[in-house]
């Protein structure tokens, strides 16, 4: 308990106050002297995603205990998804600040990560690099699927397909109840490779969470089970130094990006896993994660680029039978939380079993890449596609711009009977990105206009400088870099702009020649700066740009490798 003392000016005042108050808890002296394990309380009342987190803090306190240590939980910011203004992204980096701040000042000898839901667990692992004192993450876990007249359904892929069909007119108003019923219809984060269930297979294969610590469901009692065996493994770190930057290294993070790319993970983990690195002083090259893409094929037949839910990746073996499909892709060699490598935890994890989830390297679900990164004119520094959720002929395509500013004209215009556009057309959103949304918004996934939809138009291509849910799916391009705020080219677009799109050669260029584009950067106004306060300021001053990871440039330290 002699760890980060509160300043009074004299040290041994400070413990002597600081055992003071501890003992007001009821603790012994002989207690005190034991190994203490902070663990990460991510809840509240606003986030279904961590609804059992209460009951995982007191099984993870359990293990804690059983080793000999003890454990000590305490509050963080909770960010849930559909209750987070503008956006979770925006709070993500506040919520990492949040986390490092108060693991370096609270006494613990290793800390336990618990979280769940698409930011948090950036967040976590962000907070706990920076911090580097020893960590392990315990997710929590996703939830079951529902079903609807005789379908099996889930949040959130579902949640989008049966909206885009309400939208066509196809359900009505009583059936689309029906079916938010049953879209959520557990606790836990959601079931499909949505980001949540991204960044738990990243994580686990970064080597920094227990193995099988992934797909378990939320609401089964493994989950309580690998919490109490989480507790037990965070008294051992704390004695054996395991700091998450001797986990999480260049060699690590490749792993993750292959990974995330044969689950056909979500785009953003392309943003977050950059983020997490920068923190370790680890540079992401894009133009690598687009050479790991090409090599690697999607094995995982999970929504929204095949037919499952995570609740049958986890009966069909969870990340392991993965692992050892990629294994001779993979760095074997990277050293896990649980003191053995990568390699030796596949070796010792149970035998694989018929299963239809995860296929063989020969049998992808989609041989081409999950993601892709794009460059061109409009993205100088980057552009990124989920690859195996697009419509294949739409990716090669060029289309006739119909622009949308800001996301208040998108919302203003996009489902008027007036608004010129038709199925070839390629509808731009701009404005959305880091600074502009501000936060960077799942936005990315622009609705089909209502008088599209109703003609029977499923998908069109759709570019913007904004994100999109890990379980939406189309042939959407995102994270368009530089953003239109930061006066990126996209600012640039007008309505009936020529763009066109090649996914296979990586391009995405505005065919307008050099002299008009400069002639338009001329004579654009530059943005207004709002006026902003507080966190917001912190924000848009310092937030990076989507291939630096959205981070706040002063939380990242100068570079010292590259992945």
């Amino acid at each position: 308990m002699h760890k980060n003392v509160a300043h009074y000016g004299d040290a041994g005042f400070s413990i002597y106050l600081r055992k003071a108050f501890i003992k007001a808890m009821g603790y012994t002296d002989q207690a005190l002297d034991r190994p203490i394990v902070g663990i990460i309380d991510t809840g509240s009342d606003y986030n279904a995603c961590h609804r059992n987190v209460p009951d995982l803090i007191e099984a993870a306190k359990r293990g804690v205990m059983l080793a000999g240590g003890i454990p000590m939980a305490f509050p963080v910011i909770s960010l849930q998804e559909s209750f987070s203004h503008p956006t979770s992204m925006y709070l993500r980096n506040l919520m990492a600040l949040d986390v490092e701040e108060m693991i370096r000042a609270q006494p613990m000898d290793a800390v336990i990560l618990l979280g769940g839901c698409d930011k948090t667990v950036p967040a976590l692992l962000m907070g706990a690099a920076s911090a580097n004192v020893p960590a392990i993450l315990l997710v929590t876990g996703p939830m079951s699927a529902g079903s609807w007249r005789g379908e099996k359904i889930g949040a959130c892929t579902d949640c989008r397909r049966f909206w885009g069909r309400h939208r066509a007119g196809e359900l009505s108003r009583e059936e689309i109840t029906e079916v938010n019923d049953e879209l959520a219809p557990t606790i836990g984060t959601c079931g499909v490779m949505g980001t949540a269930s991204t960044m738990a297979l990243a994580a686990e294969t970064l080597g920094i969470m227990l193995p099988d610590g992934a797909c378990t469901p939320a609401v089964f009692a493994e989950r309580r089970r690998l919490a109490e065996r989480t507790g037990e493994r965070a008294v051992q770190i704390a004695a054996e130094g395991l700091t998450p930057d001797k986990i999480m290294t260049p060699a690590a993070f490749r792993n993750a990006f292959r990974v995330v790319l044969a689950a056909g993970g979500s785009t953003n983990a392309i943003i977050h896993l950059t983020a997490i690195a920068g923190r370790l002083g680890i540079e992401v090259d894009l133009d690598r994660v687009d050479e790991i893409g090409r090599e690697i094929p999607v094995l995982v037949d999970l929504k929204p680029t095949g037919q499952h839910y995570m609740e049958d990746l986890h009966r069909a073996g969870g990340l392991t039978p993965l692992l050892r499909q990629l294994s001779p892709l993979l760095e074997l060699d990277c050293l896990t939380i649980t003191g053995k490598s990568l390699g030796e935890n596949v070796r010792a994890a149970r035998p694989d079993w018929p299963q239809t989830v995860v296929r063989p390297l020969e049998n992808p679900i989609h041989a081409g890449g999950g993601l892709a990164i794009l460059k061109g004119n409009i993205a100088p520094r980057g552009a990124v596609i989920k690859k195996a959720a697009a419509n294949a002929a739409l990716c090669r395509h060029r289309g006739r711009a119909v622009v949308f500013e800001n996301l208040a004209d998108l919302a203003d215009r996009i489902d008027s009977v007036d608004l010129d556009v038709g199925p070839d057309d390629i509808l731009v959103l701009r404005n959305a990105g880091p600074k502009g949304g501000p936060g960077m918004p799942e936005a990315g996934y622009i609705p089909i206009p209502k008088k599209l939809a109703q003609q029977g138009v499923k998908d069109m291509v759709r570019i913007s400088d904004a994100r999109m849910s890990g379980t939406a799916f189309g042939t959407i391009v995102l994270h368009i870099t530089p953003e239109a705020a930061e006066g990126g080219p996209l600012a640039l677009v007008e309505n009936g702009d020529v763009i066109s799109l090649d996914v296979n050669a990586r391009r995405l260029e505005l065919e307008v020649d050099a002299v008009e584009l400069e002639r338009r950067r001329s004579a654009a106004r530059k943005a207004t700066e709002p006026v902003q306060r507080g966190y917001a300021f912190l924000h848009f001053h310092y937030v990076t740009q989507a291939d630096r990871g959205c981070d706040l440039a002063f939380a990242i330290p100068p570079y010292t490798s590259r992945m």
